[in-house]
């Protein structure tokens, strides 16, 4: 049997791909992207709040959100959490998938963006956010590439200029990383440069990236 090759897809074919799902305008936003913001509660997690005698007691990742957001951080991308809730879990989440800069507890979104913004030394036209409610709406309206959530209110729903298909915490912030690094045209470099670090790691006597 003919082995099909892999990366699936070259960086023009990407790109082209992106394109015609967005149209240019809108790719040539995702292109643009240099850093994620995210909201935690309804964007990376489902938005439900489970308690126990102790406070918060649990929240759900989605695994290929996770990996989407690696391969990310591999193409270059700078990552940042926004979220209005002091979660330990959230924080310990993100720290295992490289983010740069963490904010919890945060309803002050605008000065805690700025923040991030000076943190990274970014123009606030190259962050793309993902919100879900209205407190989202001040750091929305400031990125250059405002995203949400098909469950999001209609008036965040109306300020962002992508609503993705997949829900918050089941696949959404996938969806965002991959039309980020089709557009840019890296997605397959990405997942190239990241088995290369797997293999590395798994050969003994070899320095882990």
């Amino acid at each position: 049997m003919t082995r099909k090759p892999w990366p699936p897809r070259t960086a023009e074919d990407e790109r082209r791909e992106a394109s015609r799902r967005l149209g240019a305008d809108l790719a040539a936003a995702f292109a643009g992207v240099t850093t994620l913001v995210l909201d935690c509660d309804g964007v990376l997690t489902g938005g439900e709040l489970h308690y126990g005698p102790q406070g918060e007691a649990l929240k759900t990742f989605h695994a290929r959100d996770g990996l989407g957001l690696v391969l990310a951080r591999t193409a270059g991308l700078e990552l940042g959490l926004l979220t209005g809730r002091d979660s330990a879990i959230a924080a310990r989440r993100v720290r295992e998938l490289g983010f740069g800069a963490i904010k919890l507890g945060r309803f002050d979104k605008l000065r805690a963006l700025d923040e991030i913004v000076s943190e990274f030394s970014q123009s606030p036209e190259r962050i793309l956010y993902m919100g879900d409610d209205l407190i989202d709406v001040p750091v929305l309206d400031r990125v250059g590439l405002p995203v949400t959530v098909p469950e999001a209110p209609a008036d965040v729903r109306a300020r962002c200029r992508y609503v993705t298909a997949a829900q918050g915490g089941a696949g959404a912030v996938r969806e965002v990383t991959d039309l980020v690094l089709t557009s840019r045209g890296l997605l397959g470099e990405s997942l190239a440069r990241l088995a290369e670090s797997a293999e590395s790691a798994a050969t003994p006597g070899e320095e882990t990236p």
